[in-house]
Protein backbone atom coordinates (compact mmCIF):
# COMPACT_ATOMS: atom_id res chain seq x y z
CA UNK A 1 0.00 0.00 0.00
CA UNK A 2 2.56 2.44 0.40
CA UNK A 3 3.04 2.56 -3.70
CA UNK A 4 -0.56 4.18 -3.79
CA UNK A 5 0.45 7.57 -2.49
CA UNK A 6 3.07 8.34 -4.89
CA UNK A 7 1.21 7.12 -7.38
CA UNK A 8 -2.12 8.86 -6.19
CA UNK A 9 0.51 12.31 -6.24
CA UNK A 10 1.89 11.49 -9.84
CA UNK A 11 -1.58 11.35 -11.25
CA UNK A 12 -2.48 14.40 -9.49
CA UNK A 13 0.65 16.25 -10.52
CA UNK A 14 -0.20 14.97 -14.34
CA UNK A 15 -4.13 16.89 -13.72
CA UNK A 16 -4.99 13.21 -13.82
CA UNK A 17 -7.70 12.14 -11.39
CA UNK A 18 -7.45 8.76 -9.81
CA UNK A 19 -11.31 8.24 -9.55
CA UNK A 20 -13.12 8.53 -12.94
CA UNK A 21 -16.73 9.99 -12.95
CA UNK A 22 -19.47 7.98 -13.48
CA UNK A 23 -21.19 7.93 -17.12
CA UNK A 24 -24.77 8.21 -18.33
CA UNK A 25 -25.41 4.27 -17.70
CA UNK A 26 -27.47 2.47 -21.06
CA UNK A 27 -30.50 4.50 -21.49
CA UNK A 28 -30.04 7.42 -19.40
CA UNK A 29 -30.78 10.84 -20.91
CA UNK A 30 -31.70 13.70 -19.26
CA UNK A 31 -34.85 15.49 -20.88
CA UNK A 32 -34.76 18.32 -17.59
CA UNK A 33 -32.18 20.42 -15.60
CA UNK A 34 -33.38 21.96 -12.12
CA UNK A 35 -30.81 24.52 -10.69
CA UNK A 36 -31.77 25.75 -7.71
CA UNK A 37 -29.31 28.91 -6.54
CA UNK A 38 -30.51 28.83 -2.54
CA UNK A 39 -29.53 25.38 -2.13
CA UNK A 40 -26.51 25.44 -4.68
CA UNK A 41 -27.77 22.02 -6.11
CA UNK A 42 -28.36 20.77 -9.56
CA UNK A 43 -31.10 17.86 -9.89
CA UNK A 44 -31.00 15.85 -13.61
CA UNK A 45 -34.42 14.91 -14.63
CA UNK A 46 -35.30 12.10 -16.36
CA UNK A 47 -39.16 12.03 -16.72
CA UNK A 48 -40.14 12.26 -13.24
CA UNK A 49 -37.65 10.53 -12.05
CA UNK A 50 -34.09 12.49 -10.63
CA UNK A 51 -31.26 10.77 -12.05
CA UNK A 52 -28.19 13.08 -10.64
CA UNK A 53 -27.89 15.32 -8.13
CA UNK A 54 -24.98 17.62 -7.88
CA UNK A 55 -24.17 19.76 -5.09
CA UNK A 56 -21.86 23.10 -4.03
CA UNK A 57 -22.72 24.86 -7.60
CA UNK A 58 -20.66 27.94 -7.75
CA UNK A 59 -21.84 30.87 -9.41
CA UNK A 60 -20.89 34.67 -10.68
CA UNK A 61 -18.95 36.55 -7.98
CA UNK A 62 -22.71 38.21 -7.13
CA UNK A 63 -24.60 35.08 -7.08
CA UNK A 64 -28.02 36.49 -5.29
CA UNK A 65 -30.41 37.99 -8.18
CA UNK A 66 -31.43 37.18 -11.66
CA UNK A 67 -28.80 38.12 -14.33
CA UNK A 68 -29.81 41.65 -15.88
CA UNK A 69 -27.13 43.50 -17.40
CA UNK A 70 -23.58 42.38 -19.23
CA UNK A 71 -21.08 42.63 -16.21
CA UNK A 72 -23.31 42.24 -13.50
CA UNK A 73 -21.58 39.22 -12.03
CA UNK A 74 -24.80 37.22 -11.64
CA UNK A 75 -26.14 33.97 -12.63
CA UNK A 76 -29.35 34.03 -15.00
CA UNK A 77 -32.96 32.78 -13.12
CA UNK A 78 -35.56 31.99 -15.81
CA UNK A 79 -36.35 29.08 -18.20
CA UNK A 80 -33.77 28.23 -20.45
CA UNK A 81 -32.76 25.73 -22.87
CA UNK A 82 -29.02 23.75 -23.23
CA UNK A 83 -28.44 24.51 -26.93
CA UNK A 84 -24.71 23.09 -27.48
CA UNK A 85 -21.44 21.71 -25.65
CA UNK A 86 -18.39 23.02 -25.98
CA UNK A 87 -15.32 20.88 -25.47
CA UNK A 88 -12.56 23.66 -26.43
CA UNK A 89 -13.69 25.69 -23.83
CA UNK A 90 -11.29 27.93 -21.45
CA UNK A 91 -13.13 25.61 -18.51
CA UNK A 92 -13.09 21.97 -18.60
CA UNK A 93 -15.97 21.19 -21.12
CA UNK A 94 -19.16 23.35 -21.08
CA UNK A 95 -22.30 23.23 -21.99
CA UNK A 96 -24.11 26.47 -23.37
CA UNK A 97 -27.21 27.69 -21.68
CA UNK A 98 -29.46 30.33 -24.32
CA UNK A 99 -29.42 33.29 -21.91
CA UNK A 100 -30.65 36.01 -23.00
CA UNK A 101 -34.13 34.84 -23.92
CA UNK A 102 -36.34 37.54 -25.09
CA UNK A 103 -37.77 38.87 -22.13
CA UNK A 104 -33.97 39.41 -20.87
CA UNK A 105 -33.01 41.59 -23.73
CA UNK A 106 -36.23 43.53 -23.48
CA UNK A 107 -35.22 44.36 -20.07
CA UNK A 108 -32.29 45.63 -20.92
CA UNK A 109 -32.73 47.50 -24.00
CA UNK A 110 -35.59 49.55 -22.38
CA UNK A 111 -32.57 50.19 -19.91
CA UNK A 112 -30.28 51.14 -22.73
CA UNK A 113 -27.90 48.10 -22.03
CA UNK A 114 -26.71 44.67 -22.87
CA UNK A 115 -27.93 41.89 -21.12
CA UNK A 116 -24.76 40.04 -21.75
CA UNK A 117 -24.59 36.42 -22.87
CA UNK A 118 -22.22 33.55 -22.72
CA UNK A 119 -23.65 31.90 -20.39
CA UNK A 120 -22.72 28.20 -19.44
CA UNK A 121 -22.24 25.26 -17.00
CA UNK A 122 -18.68 24.16 -16.89
CA UNK A 123 -16.29 22.83 -15.00
CA UNK A 124 -13.41 24.16 -13.77
CA UNK A 125 -10.62 26.79 -15.14
CA UNK A 126 -7.94 24.67 -17.72
CA UNK A 127 -5.20 23.76 -16.09
CA UNK A 128 -6.29 23.03 -12.51
CA UNK A 129 -6.13 19.26 -11.49
CA UNK A 130 -9.16 17.50 -12.07
CA UNK A 131 -10.27 17.25 -8.22
CA UNK A 132 -9.23 20.88 -6.80
CA UNK A 133 -12.15 23.75 -7.59
CA UNK A 134 -11.50 27.80 -7.94
CA UNK A 135 -12.91 28.35 -3.83
CA UNK A 136 -16.01 30.20 -3.61
CA UNK A 137 -17.92 32.04 -6.35
CA UNK A 138 -15.52 33.16 -9.34
CA UNK A 139 -17.91 32.62 -12.82
CA UNK A 140 -19.28 35.88 -14.55
CA UNK A 141 -22.50 34.14 -13.97
CA UNK A 142 -21.93 30.90 -15.28
CA UNK A 143 -22.72 27.83 -13.17
CA UNK A 144 -19.52 25.61 -12.22
CA UNK A 145 -19.01 22.00 -11.12
CA UNK A 146 -16.12 20.15 -10.54
CA UNK A 147 -14.87 18.51 -13.70
CA UNK A 148 -15.77 15.02 -12.92
CA UNK A 149 -19.16 16.10 -12.20
CA UNK A 150 -19.11 18.09 -15.87
CA UNK A 151 -18.25 15.28 -17.12
CA UNK A 152 -20.78 13.06 -16.23
CA UNK A 153 -23.46 16.04 -16.74
CA UNK A 154 -21.88 16.28 -20.35
CA UNK A 155 -22.75 12.39 -20.88
CA UNK A 156 -26.13 13.09 -19.84
CA UNK A 157 -27.33 15.90 -21.64
CA UNK A 158 -28.39 16.77 -24.87
CA UNK A 159 -28.61 19.35 -27.01
CA UNK A 160 -32.31 21.08 -26.57
CA UNK A 161 -32.62 19.88 -22.66
CA UNK A 162 -34.57 22.71 -21.06
CA UNK A 163 -33.57 24.16 -17.95
CA UNK A 164 -34.97 26.16 -14.83
CA UNK A 165 -33.04 28.38 -12.56
CA UNK A 166 -34.55 29.07 -9.49
CA UNK A 167 -33.30 31.71 -7.16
Amino acid sequence: MRWLAPLLLSLSLLGASPASPQQAREGEVADFILIDKSERTLLVYQGADVIRTYRGLQFGDRPIGHKQFEGDERTPEGRYTITYGNQQSSYFLSLYIDYPNAADRSYAQARGRSPGGLIFIHGQPNGLPNDQRVPGDWTDGCIALTNAEIAELWSLVPDGTPIEIRA
